[in-house]
């Protein structure tokens, strides 16, 4: 079976984001396929790995309550702050990078504010799992 490496080359969407966002993968990361940083289950870290979707409109955001009550229930957007405290849920269980499970393409992680993040371009590179 093949996996599409997820990595700094891939992109993530927001299920409530306004757009994608690149993954980051830390440079201290020293697994790589076709020189491409391969991202891990702990690439999680707000701000750090996962940068805003620009905008919010997910209704669990008490940012967007605030702003879509002010504006007598039309749903407003406000900026997007994901806040993700568990580690992505992966298929790759059998790849390891840096000693935890790889990121593939069927990757997701939750958002505080009831947004599911997933892989939204794994990249141009594949390996194949055993």
């Amino acid at each position: 079976m093949s996996l599409a490496v997820v990595g700094e080359l891939s992109a993530i969407q927001c299920l409530f984001g306004a757009s994608p966002t690149p993954l980051i993968v830390l440079p201290d990361r020293t697994i790589t396929a076709e020189l491409s940083l391969m991202g891990n289950i702990s690439d999680m870290i707000p701000f750090v790995n996962i940068l805003t979707f620009v905008e919010c409109v997910s209704l669990a955001n008490p940012q967007v309550i605030i702003a879509t009550a002010a504006a007598m229930g039309v749903l407003t957007p406000m900026p997007c702050e994901p806040i993700v405290v568990d580690p992505w849920v992966s298929e790759a269980l059998d790849v390891f990078v840096e000693i935890v499970p790889a990121l593939d393409q069927t990757s997701i992680v939750m958002c505080i504010w009831a947004g599911v993040i997933h892989v939204d371009e794994p990249g141009n590179v594949t390996v194949m799992v055993p």
